[in-house]
This record gives structure tokens, C-alpha cells and sequence, in this order.
């Protein structure tokens, strides 16, 4: 099939862009290398990935001469398969087998189960609109990935989870790839597209609305330092009561000692006049005896 001048240029344009976007998680998958974990991040975005780049691939070639798909889709098998493989290879043990049920059942069950179906079902014009509209619905769901990330930036009014450039090239590619299905007024190529258009410009536009706006850490910052304050605050109540503590016991026991002398200096007294009432008993006994001896 010969591309016009304008659509090849736009064929070419979609692969750059696609190129780069296929790249985007590079930085991610070398910080997974370099930690030698995935840090609880999902494998399905990858997995979906791969079985879109595939379904293309086999559209391409059921449609005949559709080397800019091929080509770009291609490098997209490619990449993706990298990607699956360094998560598999560093991921717990639960999301790995997750990760391998999701591949046996969608990239080759599923992709086993398309090929087949479009060619008993259909064939020649009717194989490629069958294949085009599988295309179609699950290119659409792909790109409906974003509402996650749509409805956070609309709840928390902060694009922290919105990187700008991502949001761009995702933007300028479904822009080369929308206008390459009008000129080959390709249906199955631009309704994708299209919906990929229209959430690329509402990420750019809440970019636009809240890209001022502090981020998720910079409002959690100020509640930080007010609690480190507050215990800096308490420190001194803290340590001056038990300052106190540590000095009541001491009076306590100081209450007690002069106490303690107080009932000795009792005591004493009484005492001292038991011991001279008995001193007076002894003398008036002694002088008793004297006397009745001077009688005898």
C-alpha cells in the first residue's frame, strides 16, 4: 500500500514520538536495577503494552503494507518484553507469578485466541474489520488509563503525579497517529487516536490549572514542623516535672527525718523525768533507812 508525502510524514512523526514514549520508563527500570526491587509497583501497564504493540503488529500485517506500524510496534515488543523481564526477575514471589499467569493468559492465550478467531470467522475485507475493531477496543481502553491519574489531580488540585513531558509526547503522538489514520482515512487507526487526543488535552489543561499549586509534600511539611515544635515545646514541661519529682521525694524524705527528730526531742524529756523521778525514789528510800537505823 503507497503512503502519500503527508501521511508518511506523520507515520514517521508517530514513530519518533511513540519511540520516546516507549522510553519514558527507562529511569524507572534502572533505579529497579540498581535497588534490585520494584518497589510495589504493578506489572500490568507493561503487560497491556505488550499486547497492544502485538495486536498492531498482526493488524499490519493482515492489512498489508503497513510498514510504520510494524516498525514502531515492533521496537514496542521489544521494549516491553525487557521491561516485563527485569520486573520478573526482581519482584516478590507473589506479584512474579501474577505477572507470568497475566502473560500466559492475555499475550498468548488471548493473542492465540484473536489470530484464530479472525481467521475462521473472517476473511479477506471482513478479517481486517474484524481485526480493526478488536484494535480499536482495546487501544480505547489503553488510553482511558489516565482517569486514574485525571481524577487524583482533580481530588488533590496538584500535579505531582502528572509529569509534564509524558503528558506532552503522549499528547503529540495520539496528534502524528490521528492525523496518519485521516489521511489514510483509516477508521480503526484514528478512533483510537482520537480518544487519546482528548484526554492528553485535559492532562495538559489540569497542568495548566494546577501546576502552582504546592505539591502533596510541600502542604504535609508545615504539619511536620508544628509537631516536631509542639515536642520541642513539651521537652522543657517534661523535664521540669520531673525535676520536681525527683526533688519531692528528697523533701519528702527530709519531712520525715525532721519529723523523726522532733519525736526524739519528745521522747527524751520523758525520759529524763522517769530517771529523775526514779533518782528521787532512790534517795528518799536511802534516807528513810538512815533514819530508822539512827532510831535502833
Amino acid at each position: 500500500m503507497s503512503h502519500s508525502p503527508l501521511s508518511f510524514l506523520f507515520g514517521v512523526l508517530g514513530n519518533v514520538a511513540s519511540f520516546v514514549c516507549f522510553l519514558a520508563p527507562l529511569p524507572t527500570f534502572y533505579r529497579v536495577c540498581k535497588k534490585k526491587s520494584t518497589e510495589g509497583f504493578q506489572s500490568v501497564p507493561y503487560v497491556a503494552a505488550l499486547f497492544s504493540a502485538m495486536l498492531w503488529i498482526f493488524y499490519a500485517y493482515v492489512k498489508t503494507g503497513e510498514t510504520l506500524l510494524i516498525t514502531i510496534n515492533s521496537f514496542g515488543c521489544v521494549i516491553e518484553t525487557i521491561y516485563l523481564a527485569i520486573f520478573i526477575t526482581y519482584c516478590p514471589k507473589k506479584a512474579r507469578m501474577s505477572t507470568l499467569r497475566m502473560i500466559v493468559l492475555c499475550n498468548f492465550g488471548g493473542f492465540c485466541t484473536i489470530v484464530l478467531l479472525t481467521h475462521l470467522l473472517a476473511k479477506g475485507a471482513g478479517r481486517v474489520k474484524l481485526l480493526g475493531w478488536i484494535c480499536v477496543v482495546f487501544a480505547t481502553s489503553v488510553f482511558a488509563a489516565p482517569l486514574s491519574i485525571i481524577r487524583v489531580v482533580i481530588r488533590t488540585k496538584s500535579v505531582e503525579f502528572l509529569p509534564f513531558p509524558l503528558s506532552m509526547l503522549l499528547l503529540l503522538s495520539a496528534i502524528m497517529w490521528l492525523l496518519y489514520g485521516i489521511s489514510l482515512k483509516d477508521i480503526y487507526v484514528t478512533l483510537p487516536n482520537v480518544v487519546g487526543l482528548t484526554f492528553g488535552v485535559i492532562q495538559i489543561v489540569l497542568y495548566a490549572m494546577y501546576r502552582n499549586n504546592k505539591t502533596l509534600k510541600d502542604e504535609k511539611l508545615p504539619e511536620h514542623k508544628g509537631d516536631i515544635n509542639n515536642n520541642e515545646n513539651v521537652a522543657p514541661t517534661v523535664s521540669g516535672e520531673n525535676q520536681e519529682q525527683e526533688v519531692n521525694p528528697h523533701a519528702g524524705v527530709v519531712e520525715i527525718g525532721e519529723k523523726k527528730e522532733d519525736q526524739l526531742a519528745e521522747e527524751k524529756p520523758d525520759k529524763t523525768e522517769l530517771n529523775n523521778n526514779n533518782n528521787n525514789n532512790l534517795n528518799n528510800n536511802k534516807t528513810k533507812a538512815e533514819e530508822e537505823s539512827c532510831e535502833v
